[in-house]
């Protein structure tokens, strides 16, 4: 099989361990910046290159797009999507899983608990739009953030009316969430591949640190999952339509919240925390799924030629 890597940096721990899986497994694997392909669009005609060189008879393509190259990464990945290319993440499921607001609002839908969660654009409206919220501490956070950078603490409700006006000076989209107090600085990360988590951690944020990201400086550990926090990973990945995800949630009064789903969750952690293959699960997944997809391509060439 024939796999892209779409990654800006062959060289990050994640590309590289999918890179080495695969090899191992057989497969020719090949990772492309995606902002070095190009497309054309026509009717029975689209094509990609990269480099100056098309590219074709790729069965699979793994987006590892990140934050900054969302707009164009996602059309790339469409691009291969729509020429038959099988991927665990479509470019619509990465949008979805990429903006906070709207992630929040498909999985509330789904009626799967996350802390509450308030916005508004209007300065006339802010109060009104924390007292919807509660009493602090509340929790700023800029809507495509990642790795907690974008994410505040304020503790009173003055604190929280500075951090809104300084990011709406900046013009930055943003949303407001209740502070969990009895998660005590610590979260879970699932990891879901296909349709089961393959493997799950417990973050603890540092000393004076709310955060419980790894980038933050947090420590991670292997968690044993509840059978309700496996059902609601599972479920928050697909009600985005990701086949990949990394689904972040703490632990509460009330029962397991979410707090994000991520499109493209890193593998250091996790494998170091754990000790488990989650590069060979993904790799896994893709030889189970794309050979179908190849197939059914097969199948409408022959009916073309018949």
């Amino acid at each position: 099989m024939k796999i892209a890597i779409l990654s800006r940096n062959a060289r990050l721990y994640s590309t590289q361990r999918l890179i080495d899986v695969a090899r191992e497994r057989g497969h020719v694997v090949r990772v492309l910046d995606p902002l070095r392909c190009y497309v054309r669009i026509a009717p029975g005609n689209m094509s990609i290159r990269y480099k100056g060189k098309a590219l074709k008879g790729i069965d699979a393509v793994i987006p590892r797009i990140g934050v900054t190259s969302t707009f164009y990464g996602t059309a790339v990945l469409r691009q291969l999507e729509m020429m038959g290319v099988y991927t665990p993440n479509s470019s619509d499921a990465v949008l979805r899983a990429r903006d906070k607001l709207r992630c929040l609002q498909i999985l509330s839908a789904q009626g799967l608990d996350m802390p509450a969660t308030v916005f508004g654009d209007n300065p006339d409206d802010t109060a009104d739009v924390l007292a919807m919220l509660g009493d602090p501490p509340h929790v700023i956070k800029l809507n495509e953030g990642s790795q907690g950078t974008g994410v505040v603490l304020a503790e009173k409700k003055s604190a929280s009316q500075s951090v809104i006006e300084a990011f709406r000076g900046l013009y930055a989209n943003f949303l407001v969430q209740e502070f969990i107090a009895e998660a005590k600085g610590s979260d879970l990360r699932c990891f879901v591949v296909g349709k089961k988590v393959v493997a799950a951690m417990q973050r603890e944020a540092s000393p004076g640190e709310f955060r419980a990201n790894l980038h933050r400086g947090g420590t991670a550990s292997a968690a044993t999952l509840s059978a309700e926090e496996r059902r609601i990973a599972v479920e928050a990945a697909a009600a985005l339509g990701l086949g990949v995800a990394g689904v972040d949630m703490l632990r509460s009064k009330r029962g397991p919240l979410i707090l994000e789903v991520n499109a493209s969750p890193g593998l250091e952690g996790i494998e170091a925390a754990t000790g488990v293959d989650v590069a060979g699960s993904i790799i896994q997944l893709l030889e189970t799924e794309a050979s179908g997809v190849t197939a059914s391509k097969v199948r409408r060439r022959a009916k073309r030629v018949d």
